[in-house]
C-alpha cells in the first residue's frame, strides 16, 4: 500500500493505491475513509489491478474546507476527475458506497470522459430532478425526525456527535448495520430529537469491523472532526442550482448496483422500495446483487460477497 497526494485546486486529496493494472477508484460515504475499501483494495490488487481509494474532501488526510459551498457535488466530482487522470491515462473504473454512489454516478455524467464503467452500492442512481432531496424530504418527515433535515442546523450535529466520538461511532455504524433491528436508522422519534437519541451502543461491536478498525476512524474523526463530513448534506441546495446540464441525464456506461437487503436507504422515502427498479437510469445496466441479511456498510459487512459481485461486474467489462 502506499499514500499518494493528488492537488485539485486549492484541496489536496489523500489516495491509497496499491496494485498495477487497470485502475478501480473506490470513493466513500458517510462517515468513513478510504479504509472502507480496505477488503477491495486486497481483493482487486491480487487480481491484477491498481486499486485506489481516496479520502474525500472533508475526510481523513485531504483537505477540509470550512465553507459549505465547497462541499458541492459538482466540486466533489472534480475531484474524482482529479484523482483519476493522476492514476491513469486511460478512462478507469468507478466504485462508491454511500454518498460515494452518487458521487461516482454523478462523476459519470459531468466528466464522462474518464470513467469506464460504474458501480453503485447502497444509492441506486436515478435521473437528477429539480430540487434537493432534504427538501422533498421536510415534507414526508414534518412531524418525524429525520437526520438530513437535523444536519441542516450549523453545529448541532457536530456538538453531539463530538462530545463522545468512539460511542457516537460505534453507535451510528451499528443502527446502520444489518446487525441492528431493522431500519433502526430510521425509527420513528420525535423531530427535535438528537441523531444519537434511542440508539444501541454495542458492546461488543460486532465482528466485521474489529476493535483496531474502529479505532482508525476514530482517530480520522478526532483530528478531522465533523464539519466537512455534514456539510456534504448542507450542500444539496447548492447541488440543485448547479446540476442543469446534467439534470435527467442517463447513465451511458456499462453500471451495476450492489447493496445489502437490510440496508435503510431502500425504505427512506416512507413506503417506497427504492431497490425495485434501480436499472432504470442507465443505458448499459449489467445487474443488481441484494446480498441478504446485510445492512449499510455492505462492503465491509460481507466483503466476500461484494467482492464477488463486483468482480463478476469487472469481469464482464473486457
Amino acid at each position: 500500500m502506499e499514500f499518494i497526494q493528488v492537488e485539485n485546486g486549492d484541496v489536496s486529496l489523500n489516495v491509497a493505491v496499491k496494485g498495477t493494472g487497470p485502475v478501480i477508484l473506490c470513493v466513500h460515504g458517510w462517515p468513513e475513509l478510504w479504509y472502507s475499501w480496505r477488503h477491495q483494495i486486497e481483493y482487486f490488487s491480487a487480481r491484477g489491478f491498481r486499486v485506489a481509494a481516496m479520502d474525500v474532501r472533508g475526510y481523513g488526510r485531504s483537505t477540509i474546507p470550512d465553507a459549505i459551498s465547497d462541499y458541492s457535488m459538482r466540486k466533489t466530482c472534480s475531484d474524482v476527475k482529479a484523482v483519476a487522470k493522476a492514476l491513469s491515462p486511460e478512462p478507469v473504473i468507478l466504485m462508491g458506497h454511500d454518498w460515494g454512489a452518487p458521487i461516482v454516478w454523478q462523476t459519470t455524467l459531468w466528466h464522462p470522459e474518464q470513467v469506464r464503467a460504474v458501480a453503485g452500492l447502497s444509492v441506486p442512481y436515478f435521473p437528477i430532478a429539480e430540487g434537493a432531496f432534504v427538501e422533498q424530504m421536510k415534507f414526508v418527515y414534518q412531524d418525524r425526525f429525520f437526520y438530513q433535515i437535523y444536519f441542516q442546523a450549523e453545529g448541532i450535529a457536530e456538538a453531539e456527535i463530538e462530545a463522545d466520538l468512539p460511542s457516537a461511532l460505534r453507535k451510528i455504524y451499528f443502527s446502520l448495520s444489518g446487525d441492528a433491528p431493522l431500519n433502526d436508522w430510521l425509527k420513528d422519534k420525535p423531530a427535535d430529537s438528537g441523531l444519537l437519541t434511542g440508539m444501541i451502543d454495542p458492546q461488543p461491536f460486532p465482528a466485521w469491523l474489529s476493535e483496531d478498525d474502529l479505532q482508525v476512524y476514530i482517530d480520522a474523526f478526532t483530528a478531522g472532526r465533523f464539519r466537512g463530513p455534514i456539510n456534504r448534506y448542507r450542500a444539496q441546495g447548492i447541488d440543485a442550482e448547479e446540476s442543469g446540464p446534467i439534470r435527467g441525464r442517463q447513465i451511458e456506461q456499462p453500471a451495476c448496483f450492489i447493496a445489502g437487503s437490510k440496508d435503510i436507504c431502500r425504505n427512506i422515502v416512507p413506503g417506497m422500495d427504492l431497490y425495485q427498479n434501480v436499472a432504470g437510469g442507465c443505458n448499459d445496466f449489467r445487474g443488481s446483487t441484494i446480498i441478504d441479511g446485510v445492512g449499510h456498510w455492505v462492503q465491509q459487512e460481507a466483503p466476500e460477497a461484494t467482492n464477488l459481485a463486483l468482480a463478476e461486474f469487472v469481469d464482464g467489462l473486457s
